[in-house]
């Protein structure tokens, strides 16, 4: 029904009032009558003039091509695990860490800190500076290096807040794309999976160095020395700070000081993941030695820091990427490049997890607690290596089981193979990647013998 319109009738007011103000309303009313009458020939065939086109829902997807994705190695045993119906079921995949009860923990240093943050009523919610939070940035130079490092004393290091220990990667291998001699970069064999993935779409070649030894289940070290002795001068080389992932075997410190040596004399250019500090021996000194080592010499390095595993901000991606120079002036001109990788990538990192860092490095109470939360953290780990390795011993299961407790860190990489792997998964709901690692922190009292009769079946039947 075409809408109808009534001009408002005539009182003795307006029969009164003068002849422009009679005119201005007849002028009114008449482009008034004008659009009703547009709007009632438009009215019974709006759409008729789209009819003749295809529509949405008729067409295929401009997608329909794209094949289905592959399960991330490492977050697809989640997946399968959380697909598992059985009582018995164990994930052993993911690397974050769990109590005794199975359960995930928040840690009360933490909690702590976020409430403090909460109670803070002068705080708001504006965008961070692209290189993020300024104090977080200092305080995690200063973690990783030492606060009497030389490169923090002189104000050699650009730091800068990134989404964890990933985004922390491939920020600095994006820089090195853009502004090294060298696009080569040495990843250990093997190494954490998202290493070659992460370093290749930045834009770096990726080669292997040698590094484990199924043989000895430890450090192929000469290998190491000879692969790095033949790599090109001017390379870059990554190095796992500590707890190495996934085999848990870390050099020693003479082998670092070997590996320095070696490094500097080739003038390689060593880029450290640090995900682990304080979370593999229960010290942040002792943990952040291999590091510490390189940013005394007066050469240059980059680290990346994550704060999932040692403050358990899984969920909140903080990291930080710090780059150590040979002068603050060089400092200063790297930390502009840097913001040109950032800005286009993701902006300006999230603040509420940085704050938390900052809030519990800068208070002295705060971060003693936190020391001690996070050594439980690495004795229960270092506990749970412990009571594996008894079980299996006692159990009599066939083979050498002792380096398991001579890795160190959240993994082990046990020795079984994929046929035994998948066998545990089927028989025994045991889940774990394919390479045989193990989350140690994802193991309690209660699962230990769950695992060691997995482990026992799968090496006496699938020898």
């Amino acid at each position: 029904m075409s809408p109808q319109f009534t001009s408002p009738p005539n009182s003795d007011a307006h029969s009164s009032s003068t002849t422009s103000s009679s005119s201005i309303s007849s002028a009114s009313d008449r482009r008034l009558n004008a659009l009703v009458r547009h709007l009632a020939a438009e009215e019974s065939s709006p759409m008729d003039s789209l009819s003749a086109f295809p529509t949405a829902a008729r067409a295929d997807s401009v997608f329909a091509h794209v094949v289905q994705g592959p399960e991330d190695p490492i977050l697809g045993v989640t997946v399968a695990y959380n697909k598992d119906q059985s009582p018995n079921k164990v994930n052993l995949g993911v690397g974050a860490y769990r109590t005794e009860e199975g359960k995930p923990l928040v840690l009360n240093v933490v909690r702590k800190a976020e409430q403090k943050l909460v109670n803070d009523m002068s705080r708001v919610k504006e965008y961070l500076p692209i290189v993020g939070l300024s104090e977080f940035n200092k305080l995690s130079a200063r973690l990783i290096l030492g606060a009497d490092s030389p490169p923090v004393q002189e104000n050699r290091v650009t730091t800068v807040q990134c989404l964890s220990g990933t985004g922390s990667l491939r920020v600095g291998g994006e820089f090195l794309a853009r502004h090294y001699h060298e696009r080569t970069i040495y990843i250990p064999a093997p190494t954490w999976g998202n290493h070659t993935k992460v370093f290749t779409l930045a834009g770096l070649s990726v080669k292997n160095y040698r590094y484990y030894d199924p043989a000895t289940r430890g450090l192929n070290f000469q290998g190491l020395l000879e692969d790095l002795g033949s790599a090109p001068a001017g390379a870059v080389v990554l190095l796992h700070a500590c707890a190495h992932n996934p085999t848990g075997v870390d050099p020693t410190l003479e082998q670092w000081e070997q590996i320095r040596q070696l490094m500097r004399s080739r003038a390689l250019l060593p880029f450290f993941d640090s995900a682990y500090q304080g979370f593999a021996s229960g010290s942040l000194d002792a943990d952040a030695q291999s590091v510490r080592r390189f940013a005394a010499d007066g050469g240059e390095l980059l680290v990346a820091q994550s704060y999932a595993k040692n403050m358990g901000l899984y969920g909140e991606r903080v990291g930080a990427l710090s780059i150590v120079l040979k002068t603050s002036e060089v400092a200063t001109k790297v930390e502009s490049q840097l913001k040109l990788v950032i800005r286009p990538m993701y902006s300006n990192p999230p603040i509420h997890g940085a704050s938390i860092v900052a809030t519990i490095l800068k208070d002295r109470d705060l971060f003693n607690e936190w020391t001690i939360e996070l050594k439980a953290m690495a004795d229960r780990i270092i506990s749970m290596r412990h009571q594996l390795f008894d079980s299996l011993r006692a159990k009599g299961t066939p083979g050498d089981w002792s380096h398991i407790i001579k890795q160190i860190g959240m993994f082990t990489f046990t020795g079984l193979n994929p046929e035994q792997v998948a066998f545990m998964t089927k028989e025994y709901h045991i889940y774990m990647t394919s390479d045989g690692r193990i989350s140690m922190a994802g193991l309690s009292s209660r699962t230990v013998p769950h695992l060691t009769e997995a482990i026992h079946a799968a090496v006496t039947r699938l020898a």
